[in-house]
């Protein structure tokens, strides 16, 4: 039951909101766990827990926060003195829901903190893929510019993204934030077709909404935002693939298994399209015979789109506020 002070609060997984690296212990911008501890009378944060610590870590607490480690209805028959359990994410299919409601246990998520840092790495990735600056940075330091006869010395060719077509699958918060710089950028919007219309306008940007197999073959830029369920598994494979342009490029920073790994490995390696950037992948970390994992004109990057410091910030607000509104008897932001 909530009452004015926790008496023992738990983080499972505290590394991914605040990491333990030496440039952000002197650095007084990054999060800190104060204001969660301020509402208890004790806070344990671990940095990870497996999953067969989980129970242990928990004990009695009657509050937990994570990340992703598990809450399993296992975990929760074994902790019977848990009463809230604060997801330090959006997704909060880490915790049994139904298994919580049961047992009368609030689950609380937070939702919008990472919209403007996502949908900046899109076009990191973008940028990367197209305009190529990381090869021409290392190769500058590598000693080939001074080396060449030329004053402008190129690794590769460089694409505008100015009059492309610019593919969004998904038009959630993130996915329009994707749209509205794109457009800045001079580019086309167009996405997948929703039953409301044809063309609307969206933070007054003109798209265009297309089915699914016309929004592929029209893609300069597909960049996926949709959540994954049993529609969206694998729509990006090898029937879909094969109806892109073979100058397109593919973005995902939404959720790994949106796309066969494997067909999109082959694709890139046969030419189907132009390149990749992912900023997920069905596991993480990946194992090292993932195929996507040194396949060519690919830039991975490993599930930091999220992370910058400012979103982290965010997040750690909310989570203090979600924490601070149960305790006071009034929960917030409750998925259950």
């Amino acid at each position: 039951m909530p009452t004015d002070l926790a008496k023992r609060i738990i983080v499972l997984d505290g590394h991914t909101l605040t990491p333990n690296t030496p440039e952000n212990l002197i650095n007084d911008h990054e999060p800190v766990w104060d204001g969660i501890a301020s509402l208890a009378e004790n806070i344990t944060v671990y940095p990870r827990t497996q999953p067969a610590d989980v129970v242990n870590h928990i004990g009695d607490a009657p509050i937990v926060l994570a990340n992703k480690a598990l809450v399993t209805a296992d975990v929760i028959a074994q902790c019977p003195n848990l009463k809230y359990v604060g997801v330090l994410a959006t997704g909060y299919n880490n915790v049994d829901i139904p298994t919580a409601t049961a047992a009368n246990i609030t689950v609380t998520n937070a939702a919008g903190y990472s919209t403007a840092s996502v949908a900046q790495h899109v076009f990191a990735l973008i940028l990367e893929l197209l305009a190529h600056t990381a090869s021409h940075g290392l190769a500058v330091h590598n000693g080939q510019w001074s080396a060449s006869p030329d004053f402008c010395f190129t690794v590769r060719p460089t694409t505008e993204l100015a009059g492309k077509n610019l593919a969004i699958v998904g038009l959630g918060t993130i996915g329009k934030n994707v749209a509205k710089i794109g457009h800045a950028l001079g580019m086309n919007i167009i996405a997948l077709e929703r039953p409301s219309s044809a063309a609307v306008k969206i933070h007054g940007l003109p798209i265009s909404f297309l089915p699914l197999n016309e929004l592929l073959a029209q893609a300069d830029v597909l960049s996926l935002h949709c959540p994954l369920n049993d529609h969206t598994h694998h729509m990006i494979n090898a029937e879909s693939l094969k109806l892109m342009k073979q100058s397109a490029i593919l973005i995902n920073t939404g959720r790994g298994p949106l796309i066969d790994e494997q067909a999109l490995a082959d694709a890139l390696k046969q030419g189907t399209i132009a390149g990749a950037g992912l900023d997920v992948l069905s596991s993480e970390p990946p194992s090292q015979d993932n195929p996507l994992v040194g396949a060519p004109r690919t830039v991975i990057t490993p599930h930091i789109a999220w992370a910058t410091r400012e979103a982290r910030l965010r997040l750690m607000d909310i989570v203090t506020n979600n924490l601070r509104a149960y305790l006071e008897g009034h929960p917030v932001n409750k998925v259950n």
